[in-house]
């Protein structure tokens, strides 16, 4: 399995905006997905954005389009979400994960990923 680590979270004002970032050890080979989750306190981990990494295609939560971005460095085998106009309700740890996927859909399940990385705590204060 991949080693997947975060970096990027922290304490931001509501309004302002945060980059993370999640390295992959070693190359990511064309047929994996790329996915970003989060889970506040006492919630269930939910779904924020995921990238086919073989073409870039991108996928959100509906109700996170339009203010997160997620995107890849091929050379550097980074994932980004790129967060911005943060809100309190955006606290969370967030987690990016893995998974060798060919479908046609998209993997917008935690139960879909098999590899996960250990998390980075973001806090949106209002």
């Amino acid at each position: 399995q991949k080693q997947l680590v975060e970096s990027g979270g922290g304490l931001v004002q509501a309004g302002g905006s945060l980059r993370l970032s999640c390295a992959a050890s070693g190359s990511i080979f064309s047929m994996y997905f790329m996915g970003w989750f989060r889970q506040a306190p006492g919630k269930e981990r939910e779904f924020v954005a995921a990238i086919r990494w073989n073409n870039g295609n991108t996928y959100y939560a509906d109700r996170l389009k339009g203010r997160f971005t997620i995107s890849r460095d091929n050379v550097k085998n980074t994932v980004y979400l790129q967060m911005n106009k943060l809100k309190p309700e955006d606290t969370a740890v967030y987690y990016c994960a893995t998974q060798y996927y060919t479908g046609s859909t998209y993997l917008s399940e935690a139960r879909d990923y098999g590899n996960w990385g250990q998390g980075t705590q973001v806090t949106v204060s209002s």
